[in-house]
């Protein structure tokens, strides 16, 4: 289950109410700062930009990939370990605008961890030290640190790469 606080509205939608919860001025400042280091090619620029611009949590050595979009209206819940990659137009949100109701989570991304490409990372979830997330995965729940994951919905991959592993030294032929 992902650790995500609930807010109730009523009336429209609850993305009618962003600016009750977050300044529009906050909005359009992080918009334009996210979109500079999307395009950014210099990582430590990017981190930067995360870190004193954004509020992020950002670790040493960390890389961002071309494009990747992180959550402009609650950046500062978001956290990057040391060392860590996030592929290329990945998407990190801390937040979830529904009909009835929003949801604001941290994001917690540990140490040496690989996000393949085009990842959406949703709210309230941690990943844990040295996990791999596949290219194209949707990041609903929390992953072990160690762990390969991906999919939608995400599952576990270790044991099928095994086995497929397994599968293709079992099949060639003796020397």
């Amino acid at each position: 289950m992902r650790k995500v606080t609930r807010y109730p509205v009523e009336g429209h939608n609850a993305l009618w109410h962003i600016y009750q919860t977050v300044s529009p001025w906050k909005g359009v400042r992080n918009f334009i700062w996210i979109q500079l280091s999307r395009y950014c090619p210099i990582l430590s620029v990017k981190n930067w930009i995360y870190r004193r611009m954004l509020g992020m949590k950002v670790g040493k050595h960390t890389a961002f990939g071309l494009m990747v979009m992180v959550d402009v209206f609650f950046p500062e819940k978001i956290t990057v370990g040391e060392n860590s990659v996030i592929g290329y137009n990945t998407t990190i949100l801390a937040h979830e605008y529904l009909i009835k109701e929003y949801r604001l989570g941290e994001v917690i991304i540990g140490e040496n961890v690989l996000i393949g490409a085009n990842t959406t990372i949703l709210p309230g979830v941690t990943i844990g030290d040295g996990a791999v997330v596949a290219a194209g995965a949707v990041v609903h729940k929390d992953v072990a640190p160690g762990a390969f994951v991906g999919g939608n919905p995400l599952r576990d991959l270790s044991r099928s790469a095994t086995t497929e592993q397994d599968m293709l030294v079992n099949t060639e032929e003796p020397v």
